[in-house]
């Protein structure tokens, strides 16, 4: 199976021959690690309100007793 690298777009066989799959070398996973490590990606995520967050606190201090 074929896949593109998400770093620089080329084509990669889906092997365990390559053992930086799904990347095509070691360099554009490190520049994608990188890029994580910058925060140029995100993950979405959903605001926490302030009542989530005192349940929060309470099953924390729950389980702690």
């Amino acid at each position: 199976m074929n896949v593109e690298c998400p770093t620089c777009r080329k084509t990669v066989k889906w092997t365990d021959a390559n053992p930086e799959r799904p990347f095509c070398s070691h360099r554009c996973k490190l520049i994608d690690l990188g890029a994580w490590a910058n925060e140029e990606y995100r993950v979405p995520a959903q605001n926490v309100s302030s009542e989530d967050l005192d349940q929060l606190d309470q099953l924390e201090d729950d389980t702690r007793h």
